[in-house]
């Protein structure tokens, strides 16, 4: 099974939402992660729908989602034409000389620190999958107290416009 991305353009209406997830579910179709904004236009609101299947059930997708009338444009996001992002919260156990070695990996990741206690620090990376995973697993022998992840978010690189 591969992995795919999906850019949907929709209604900024209430409701939409679960229609779109109900259609996968109804199917049996899961998604892996989901992420949803607002776009420049407040009508409208942009999805970013990662799961797996082969080409097949993709079309099958395709096909679904464009019978919602709430639905404006699909888009599959190619990873070669299309910027791929995701955020990550990572609170990690820092104490003692710990933090300043966990402090370094995350400026390596060009990571940012944004919360510090006197036992933690809370750290929050973007970039592509791989680079998320591999801040984690340089994190996790410190002590990975909590983890987030936004899910993946995708753009065309181009000057096309999604509409």
């Amino acid at each position: 099974m591969e992995k795919y991305v999906l850019s949907v353009l929709v209604e900024n209406h209430a409701g939409v939402l679960s229609r779109v997830s109900g259609l996968f579910s109804r199917r049996g179709y899961n998604i892996d992660s989901l992420t949803v904004c607002e776009t420049s236009d407040p009508e409208r609101s942009r999805m970013t729908i990662v799961g797996s299947g082969d080409e097949y059930t993709l079309e099958q997708i395709e096909k679904q989602l464009s019978k919602l009338v709430e639905v404006i444009s699909i888009q599959r996001c190619n990873p070669s034409e299309t910027t791929q992002r995701e955020m990550a919260l990572i609170k990690v156990k820092a104490t003692g000389e710990k933090r300043a070695v966990i402090i370094e990996t995350c400026n390596i990741f060009r990571a940012h620190i944004v919360d510090v206690s006197e036992n933690a620090l809370i750290v929050e990376a973007t970039g592509s999958e791989d680079k998320i995973s591999s801040l984690i697993r340089l994190l996790e022998p410190y002590g990975i107290l909590e983890l987030l992840k936004s899910g993946l978010t995708a753009m065309d690189r181009g000057d096309k416009i999604m509409s």
